[in-house]
């Protein structure tokens, strides 16, 4: 449980470092990028950990599937609230077949 709430503040973090600055079009995309890598560094310290913490209780490829699902709930709220983007419902179909993907990747045949 450690390990996804690391991945899940991660996540908070890379996903205002990638796509936060789109609220601030007008600033100067060198500021955007340099606020970007500040805020990157954050998610880092929370990432490595994470990973460390996590493998050996899950495999490296269910880390990754862990941290992409983190990352699509993330992104969805923060494009819905913080951007203010609509959820279409194909977004929401999109996101439910992802979600079913990894499942399969934790599904023990």
């Amino acid at each position: 449980m450690l390990t996804v709430a690391l991945l899940l503040i991660s996540n908070v973090f890379m996903t205002f470092a990638w796509y936060g600055h789109l609220k601030y079009r007008s600033t100067p995309l060198i500021g955007a990028i340099l606020v970007s890598w500040l805020i990157a560094l954050g998610e880092y310290c929370f990432q490595v950990p994470a990973n460390r913490i996590g493998y050996g209780q899950f495999t490296v490829y269910q880390l990754k599937i862990i941290q992409e699902a983190i990352t699509l709930v993330v992104f969805t709220v923060f494009a819905y609230f913080y951007i203010g983007e609509a959820l279409r419902w194909n977004n929401v179909a999109s996101l439910g077949c992802i979600m079913a993907a990894v499942a399969f990747a934790f599904w023990h045949a």
